[in-house]
């Protein structure tokens, strides 16, 4: 059971019986758009009277317009309810050196996108994200924008403060508060892994699982984590760094300050440096330029993904012992490579299971654009809480 804290229970009133009732049907468009209102009343259980005051407020605030009208054996036809394709969610993608935007609607569907560079410098860098949000909204003047979604690669605490970027190096700046003071939106910011978990929460493939997690691989792995249904986000946001254990303590010293992490064998970097060793050659191919040799079928380039998958299939154990998770999802790039090598994760998983079947291991259908989809569940999720801000 769920422990009460009576000290710090939240009483509730006749608003918050509002803003619940007006977050359950604005969820209930989204998630069965067209409907008409009296499926609404049906599938809320509200009285068709409150529906009619909740549907009104909607359209009134743009959340909600009126589309095409049904038709029925008798009676008066219905009207069909939709979100408003004009109410945009802006989201961005923060990597070392570069990041990431793009433009959704409120049904989750993204629209447009660019990559821009990143300075070093968090200061400068989070003006170059703010330069281009600006030059956005310039350019789609008939949007009504809610707010921005941010993934970060490292560590966000319960105040959304970035406290733990080994790869990124922006954990002394404020990039929340600088975004919504350079832009005038409102920002939620939130780990990569645990924006993508959000993301599938909301529009992804796993309706119905209340145990599941999703390996971020990118320059780095990042784990979101869902038990019971909840996000796990740990003391200060630090739960699912297991891109930062050990795996040999001997191993390549990683950007944190230890050796043998288990990024520095199965993320994107690794499969670069696999292939530059095996090319013998001062540098090499980027992780993007591997993916598209491994399908033109150089030698060197299938190698170092097979390398790169079979350590992210051993490092995989980690989270079966410690969550026993019913699905795991590996989001990113690598996810477009499952036909060659879903296989071998799965074979090294189902060895080293301790008990019981092993859990069900499949790729985001949305690869390295699960942390946009992410990006608008961080927005969206404003309007599943109890509180309407």
């Amino acid at each position: 059971m769920r422990r009460v804290d009576l000290a710090n229970i939240e009483t509730a009133s006749n608003e918050t019986t509002r803003n619940i009732n007006r977050n359950l049907a604005l969820n209930l468009i989204r998630a069965r758009q067209p409907i008409s209102r009296a499926e609404l009343a049906r599938l809320s259980g509200l009285q068709r009277s409150t529906v009619s005051l909740i549907v009104e407020q909607l359209i009134r605030e743009k959340w909600v317009v009126e589309g095409a009208r049904g038709r029925l054996p008798r009676g008066r036809r219905p009207t069909f309810l939709k979100l408003n394709e004009l109410r945009a969610i802006i989201v961005a993608d923060v990597h070392p050196g570069s990041a990431i935007l793009a433009l959704a609607d409120v049904s989750g569907n993204l629209q447009w996108q660019e990559t821009i560079a990143l300075s070093q410098d968090p200061k400068a860098g989070v003006k170059q994200i703010v330069t281009a949000i600006k030059a956005l909204v310039k350019r789609h003047p008939d949007r009504i924008f809610e707010g921005i979604g941010i993934s970060v690669p490292g560590g966000v605490d319960d105040k959304q403060q970035l406290i733990f970027a080994p790869n990124l190096k922006w954990t002394n700046f404020d990039i929340r508060s600088a975004l919504e003071r350079g832009t005038g939106l409102h920002v939620e910011l939130e780990n990569a892994a645990n924006t993508c978990v959000l993301g599938e929460i909301w529009f992804g493939q796993t309706s119905g699982v209340s145990h599941m997690a999703v390996v971020a691989v990118a320059e780095g792995i990042g784990v979101g984590v869902i038990s019971n249904g909840h996000l796990v986000r740990g003391l200060h946001g630090m739960a699912g760094e297991f891109g930062h254990v050990s795996m040999d303590p001997n191993g390549p010293l990683c950007q944190c300050g230890a050796r043998g992490c288990w990024e520095m064998f199965a993320s994107n970097r690794a499969a670069e440096r696999y292939y530059q060793k095996a090319s013998r050659k001062s540098s090499g191919p980027s992780f993007a330029e591997i993916m598209q040799l491994t399908d033109k079928g150089d030698a060197l380039a299938q190698k170092a993904l097979e390398q790169m998958a079979v350590h992210l299939g051993l490092g995989l154990r980690m989270i079966v012992a410690a969550y026993a998770p019913e699905t795991i999802m590996i989001s990113g790039e690598f996810a477009k490579q499952w036909h060659r090598y879903g296989t071998l994760l799965e074979e090294s998983l189902r060895v080293h299971i301790l008990a019981g079947a092993p859990p069900r291991l499949i790729p985001s259908r949305d690869g390295a654009l699960s942390r946009l989809r992410g990006g608008i569940a961080l927005v969206l999720q404003r309007y599943s809480s109890l509180s309407h801000k």
